[in-house]
């Protein structure tokens, strides 16, 4: 393709879909094109999602498109979101925090070999974490009106139906049609048309398959599906919600809490917390499942659906004129919020690479390695010193060359940016300021290491050491001048009627 397209038909609306709308009208209105968008989504579809966690991603493309964060907020019913607490992963009774704040962008490179060495948690020099230690926002109150915490980008918990309701809300200009794809039309590996089950035909110049993971439009077109499945040890998901109590304070993380034969996830959004098992078959069975969450809880559970799941990514996301996006394109289990993110990054290379002649090889190239990388990381949290279950024994002894290459290296240091190779475009990519605060939960930080590399050079040793406790101090007063999270969200509310 050497133009934009002058129609671009996207097929399931949903966070993905009306993502893609935004973003790619705001390519237009940049490029100067008339660019007709239309969605096609039916009505007679709900979601069975309970609960989506952001990266800080989310928040810039919120920015990036002119959205009013605060409306955000108080019209999906979205949390804030500092990072991800893993409860029982290391071993039982044991939990670490991920906090997603990336202190050395502001502070420098060298903090987190310090704090090994030191044998202090290398997230305490991150502000995020003693917002999450406190269940504070972001924000403080000064003379009346909202002052930011840090530089740093947040993330959020929100409902995906309450949230894509909202982009759809601002995707202003953008046709749309409450149908359902039942047919697709194609030559030569092209599409030309989809046929609805209204009987309406709808002609585009290039499609964008959001429609979730019966990807209705790109398999018309032969898309090969790669799965994980010899990687990742959990195949089946078990969604479920718990009413939040009156007054019931609301964290500002996810909750990752590593059961018998897999997680659960807790996302709290303003109203109730969103929540899910996900496990392994092979190890336990539904009804198994849903005892071992009920017992975990101390209460009964209401699941939704149970959910076989097949992790992967297809080979090529791009696929002649056609693009997968969100579910149609890859799924991982939701242990670092990758899914989102994901989409995101991926419609910023799309918008780069959609004119450029070719731009569907450096794309899938792109989204393949992303989706790889996600799978590794996530693979990593699985290391761990439980054996308690089959299911932990079973991964003890299954770890994949990727993830023990990669604890090798580490053995002997402290993982660095040089150990990554840049992600193209210098878009956000999973480095090493979510590995290291990982690696040292889980205990995999070799603090000998660390302390040979700070005996090197004792006068940058110094310069850390008096960095490490500034900040440490300075972020745990910060956190206590902040608005408790829940007040500040029902502040929200308050602004409207006030």
């Amino acid at each position: 393709m050497t133009a934009l397209p002058g129609h671009i038909v996207i097929t399931g609306g949903g966070t993905a879909g009306w993502l893609s709308a935004l973003m790619l009208r705001d390519l237009a209105r940049r490029r100067h094109h008339d660019l007709r968008l239309t969605v096609i989504e039916s009505s007679k579809i709900g979601t069975i999602g309970v609960g989506e966690g952001t990266t800080a991603v989310f928040r810039q493309m919120l920015m990036a498109l002119g959205l009013d964060e605060m409306d955000f907020l108080r019209e999906t019913g979205a949390t804030i979101k500092y990072g991800i607490r893993h409860r029982d992963w290391r071993r039982l009774g044991h939990y670490y925090d991920g906090p997603i704040d990336d202190t050395a962008a502001v502070a420098g490179k060298g903090l987190d070999t310090y704090a090994v060495a030191a044998g202090k948690p290398i997230t305490d020099v991150h502000l995020f974490t003693h917002l999450m230690a406190k269940g504070r926002a972001p924000w403080a109150e000064r003379s009346g009106r909202r002052v930011a915490a840090g530089p740093y980008h947040h993330a959020y918990h929100f409902d995906q139906a309450k949230a894509g309701a909202f982009l759809k809300r601002h995707a202003k200009g953008v046709e749309v049609i409450d149908d359902q794809v039942l047919g697709v039309e194609s030559d030569a590996g092209a599409i030309s048309a989809l046929v609805l089950e209204s009987g309406q035909r709808v002609e585009a110049d290039f499609f964008v398959d959001c429609s979730g993971f019966s990807r209705r439009v790109i398999r018309s077109l032969g898309a090969e599906w790669i799965s994980y499945g010899d990687v990742l040890p959990v195949n089946r998901a078990m969604p479920f919600w718990i009413d939040l109590r009156p007054g019931e304070e609301i964290a500002p993380l996810t909750h990752a809490w590593a059961q018998g034969a897999g997680w659960m996830w807790q996302i709290p959004t303003q109203g109730r917390i969103g929540c899910g098992y996900v496990y392994s078959d092979a190890h336990t069975s539904p009804d198994q499942a849903k005892a071992e969450i009920e017992a975990a809880l101390g209460h009964e559970i209401e699941p939704r659906r149970d959910i076989k799941i097949d992790a992967g990514r297809l080979r090529d996301a791009w696929t002649g004129n056609c693009v997968a996006l969100g579910l149609a394109s890859s799924f991982l289990e939701p242990l670092e919020a990758t899914s989102i993110h994901g989409t995101i990054v991926q419609l910023m290379l799309l918008c780069e690479l959609l004119d450029k002649p070719g731009g569907a090889e450096p794309y899938n190239a792109a989204v393949g390695r992303q989706v790889d990388d996600f799978r590794d990381f996530i693979r990593l949290h699985y290391v761990s010193e439980r054996r308690d279950t089959p299911f932990w024994r079973d991964v003890a002894d299954s770890h994949p060359a990727e993830v023990t290459y990669r604890l090798a290296a580490w053995a002997g240091r402290i993982p660095e940016r040089a150990d990554f190779t840049p992600f193209p475009m210098g878009l956000p990519h999973v480095e090493e300021q979510l590995y290291t605060p990982v690696l040292d939960g889980l205990g995999l930080l070799s603090r000998d290491a660390a302390k040979a590399q700070m005996a090197a050079n004792p006068k940058a040793r110094a310069t850390l050491r008096k960095t490490h406790e500034a900040l440490t101090r300075e972020y745990r007063k910060a956190a206590l001048q902040c608005l408790p999270h829940r007040a500040f969200l029902s502040s929200l509310q308050e602004d409207v009627t006030a």
